[in-house]
């Protein structure tokens, strides 16, 4: 990768946007601002690129996303399948048909987001599920390590149980900061960046602090429904871009 000033511009913009939706939403939504990054470099650099400066992100989000905003039992349930499911995903990372895992993880979000405009697109509120947040942590892990789309899995689990907007961004947040410290190594591991991808790294940094703070101050001016129907939109992006990632990898 060549480090130059378009290289620079577009990798900051990327990173802002990730920084603004990780402020707006908790996380989870990563894999919206990678297209940008892919314009200058291809996915797996792209990882190495952002898995240090997820947990910078994460660092800067807990000021905002404080302790009093987190699902402690929800937590419970779904680090420990999170942790197991990175292992797992570095474990497999190069074997892992990464299309294909895409296509289905698109699908199933796609199928979920369906049922929930059949239901008239309002939040119906359904009670905890051990199994389900189990599955939930243990699928989010395996996708966030094997390409950073670790964001549908969890909010299929977490938009049902009807939580507040703050704790549902709070407890994502804190989901993702503990996934992103587990990742950070096994990602470095597998990418070794160069130079240039270590300065690119330093020079986002500076786009971090302003993005996550002007989506925390968008998540303070959008009600509980608005941050709903936004998160559920946002899953349809995510779930289109990696249905697109995975059918088009099928194709020279």
């Amino acid at each position: 990768m060549e480090l130059t000033i378009g290289t620079i511009l577009v990798a900051f913009a990327g990173v802002f946007l990730i920084s603004f939706m990780r402020g707006a939403f908790g996380g989870g939504f990563a894999i919206v601002g990678i297209p940008l990054l892919s314009i200058v470099m291809d996915p797996v650099t792209a990882g190495g690129l952002l898995a240090p400066l997820f947990i910078a992100m994460d660092l800067v989000a807990l000021r905002y996303w404080k302790p009093s905003t987190w699902s402690r039992p929800d937590l419970v349930l779904l680090l420990p399948g999170l942790v197991i499911g990175i292992g797992l995903g570095y474990g497999l990372f190069r074997f892992l048909d990464h299309r294909a895992i895409a296509i289905v993880m698109a699908v199933v979000t796609l199928v979920f987001v369906g049922f929930w405009f059949l239901r008239g697109a309002e939040v119906t509120v359904q009670p905890r599920s051990t199994p389900k947040a189990i599955v939930a942590g243990l699928t989010s892990g395996v996708t966030t390590m094997v390409a950073h789309s670790g964001g549908p899995p969890l909010a299929i689990y977490l938009l049902p149980l009807g939580l507040s907007k703050e704790i549902y961004a709070g407890t994502t947040s804190m989901f993702f900061t503990v996934g992103n410290a587990t990742k950070a190594v096994p990602w470095l591991l597998l990418v070794k960046p160069t130079s240039n991808v270590w300065t690119l790294m330093a020079i986002c940094l500076l786009a971090i602090p302003s993005g996550v703070w002007l989506g925390w101050r968008l998540h303070g001016r959008l009600d509980q429904r608005q941050i709903y129907r936004a998160c559920y939109g946002l899953l349809v992006l995510t779930a289109l871009k990696l249905l697109w990632d995975g059918v088009s990898g099928f194709f020279p």
